[in-house]
């Protein structure tokens, strides 16, 4: 489904991403983890074409996409649920949930899902005229997923879902990202926390000051000598 090959990327003189190779499966939970800095955000970032690669090649569904814009990956399904939220907190939670189906593409199906991701997220449902930016960071997680499934996603890229988040909501989040994975959206997780997100992975990649040093089942990994003692104090 997604195809990286030999992503270069810079700020400015500063290289950050060397010679990138990823691929996703449809289907699958892939998830790519690394230490804050490693370049893993920086990887969506050019997937999701808000950057543009320095070199390298991006495949989407058999197409490159190095030269689309943003929305244009939006539209072919690819969409990213960026870290840190970035809800609308002026808006309801309706509100939020409405602007996520804001292309052409989604808006025939917007009450339809709507009803879809209340019923995934009963809590959204109980709160959808609360405002966006009074709710707690674990709930307003819940609606920036919601909000990206409303754009009828084929690839979901989550950028830090479980980021600051109480043990409790970190444990749901992971279980939500599973749950939306059955019902056949493939998934591109990128974390810090290592254990939980290689526990539900298929495959996973280890990213190291912009490289990528490992890679494997997302057992395998959890198993690995130097992913136990770098992440996983083991």
């Amino acid at each position: 489904m997604l195809t990286i090959n030999k992503l270069n990327f810079s700020y400015g003189d500063m290289q950050v991403l060397w010679n990138i190779d990823l691929a996703v499966h449809e289907g699958e939970i892939v998830t790519v983890v690394g230490a804050n800095g490693s370049g893993k955000s920086t990887t969506l970032k050019n997937i999701s074409r808000l950057v543009a690669p320095q070199s390298g090649n991006i495949d989407f569904q058999g197409e490159n996409i190095n030269s689309l814009e943003s929305h244009q990956v939006v539209e072919r399904g690819l969409v990213q649920v960026p870290e840190g939220r970035k809800i609308f907190p002026e808006m309801t939670v309706l509100e939020n949930l409405r602007m996520g189906s804001f292309i052409k593409s989604a808006r025939p199906t917007r009450e339809a899902n709507v009803e879809r991701v209340f019923t995934m997220f009963p809590r959204l449902k109980e709160r959808q005229k609360q405002l966006g930016g009074t709710m707690s960071g674990g709930e307003q997680q819940m609606l920036a997923i919601a909000r990206g499934l409303m754009t009828n996603p084929k690839l979901l890229l989550l950028d830090e879902p479980s980021l600051g988040l109480s043990p409790l909501f970190v444990k749901i989040i992971f279980e939500i990202i599973q749950e939306i994975n059955k019902q056949g959206v493939t998934i591109l997780l990128v974390e810090q926390n290592v254990f939980q997100s290689l526990k539900i992975s298929d495959r996973a990649y280890v990213l190291e000051t912009g490289r990528i040093v490992l890679s494997g089942t997302g057992s395998e990994l959890l198993s690995n000598d130097h992913v136990k003692k770098a992440f996983l104090g083991m």
